[in-house]
């Protein structure tokens, strides 16, 4: 007789198609929403959840045989967890779920939102007013929303893993104020006046919810020095956008998948020629070097300090110096029409758009009101001043040049 170890399968993870599958038998959405729904979770700005492939984990389990009245027991290994392309929540997506479910519990309700669009299709019908449905809806919403922002603490996902053994400190995991989770040694009550805390980010594929302590620590092994290359010391590290390698004063990232603990000194001189010969200038356009490189928001040229994206119809890796020239010439063409003011050190600018020149206050784009009693064109907003262009910002943003006030307040 033989008895083998065995554990139950967590549930699948979705893909984009079985996403769509449970909206569906949920009654939630349209097949018009879900595409956009899906596609504004995944998107970069927010980071809620991400598609992606992992590996699996090797897992032991015990096979037991009986015979002839004696058992034996024996070790075995089995792979687990490996997924293809697959939905995967951040541990951002998983704080922000969390602080919704205590605060808008009633929104996040699957029935809620269900009920929700049977009204949109009794408005379509005419079973039933949409102002009453608005006016049921939002008013309740919008005091719940005034009293989270008045009352509630941010969400940071904090999971105590334990002592430093060093210090003696509290060893936690949380995310950041910029969004990105960390490990913190020392909580406020515990450091001295003056003091910070130590911060180090997580390593790809880490996680808030499954970190451990040993692990934690391991992080503040980093940045590691490996050597010296040319003079210069090298290193590896974790930053804001995930591993690098670090000589001198350039930055290289360490591919995904590769461990940056694992990373030698070999390995690392490696990455540094390969970022030398992608940066290498491809050519020249009026005596200033042309480089290529990849970015957040794709392949792009540099030249002069000018940033050019590269179009999908061009071969990032075969593009030829024409072509540069072509897309440099284009882009030079467009920004000198872009902008009518440029006050960089205020952050502003009033720049021509497709329905006339607008304000731009640092992300924020501001419609220019009319100017007695005339609508301001390309031409007369040539002769606006600083402070006129303040003035109008301050009217739409009556903040922008003050001290922004506390929304929400920040827990430790």
């Amino acid at each position: 007789m033989t008895a083998t170890e065995r554990f139950t399968r967590p549930p699948a993870r979705y893909t984009e198609a079985s996403l769509v599958k449970k909206l569906e038998e949920l009654g939630i959405g349209r097949p018009s929403t879900y595409a956009p729904t899906i596609s504004k979770i995944m998107e970069d700005g927010r980071g809620y959840v991400v598609r992606e492939s992992r590996d699996g984990l090797e897992r032991p389990f015990r096979v037991l045989h009986l015979q002839d009245g004696q058992i034996s027991k024996q070790e075995q290994t089995e792979m687990t967890g490996a997924t293809k392309n697959r939905l995967f929540p951040t541990d951002m997506g998983m704080v922000v779920v969390d602080f919704l479910m205590e605060h808008f519990r009633d929104i996040m309700d699957y029935g809620f939102t269900a009920g929700i669009e049977k009204q949109f299709d009794d408005i379509a019908d005419g079973k039933e007013k949409w102002v009453e449905m608005l006016g049921d809806f939002y008013e309740p919403f919008h005091a719940t929303v005034e009293e989270t922002l008045e009352n509630a603490d941010r969400a940071t996902g904090e999971r105590i893993l334990g002592k430093d053994p060093e210090s003696g400190r509290t060893l936690l995991v949380r995310m950041s104020r910029l969004g990105k989770p960390v490990v913190q040694i020392g909580k406020p009550e515990e450091l001295e006046e003056g003091e910070k805390p130590k911060f180090a980010n997580l390593r790809p594929g880490q996680s808030i919810e499954t970190l451990e302590l040993n692990e934690a620590l391991e992080l503040f092994e980093l940045p590691k020095t490996l050597g010296e290359y040319e003079g210069q010391e090298v290193s590896v590290g974790l930053g804001r956008f995930g591993p690098y390698v670090r000589h001198g004063d350039t930055f290289i990232s360490i591919p995904r998948g590769e461990d940056v603990m694992e990373v030698d000194l070999d390995r690392a001189l490696e990455l540094i020629r390969e970022k030398r010969k992608a940066d290498a200038p491809i050519g020249t356009y009026k005596g200033q070097p042309i480089t290529k490189g990849k970015g957040r928001f794709g392949p792009f040229l540099k030249w002069n300090d000018l940033y050019v994206n590269i179009p999908r119809r061009i071969d990032f890796d075969a593009v030829t110096l024409e072509q540069a020239h072509e897309l440099i010439e284009a882009k030079v063409e467009k920004e000198a029409n872009r902008y009518i003011h440029r006050w960089e050190n205020e952050g502003i600018s009033v720049e021509n758009g497709r329905w006339g020149p607008y304000i731009r206050f640092k992300r924020k784009n501001i419609k220019i009101p009319k100017v007695n009693g005339e609508k301001v064109t390309s031409e007369t907003a040539t002769e606006l001043t600083l402070e006129q262009v303040k003035a109008m910002i301050e009217a739409e943003v009556p903040d922008a040049f003050g001290k922004k006030g506390k929304k929400m307040k920040d827990k430790g």
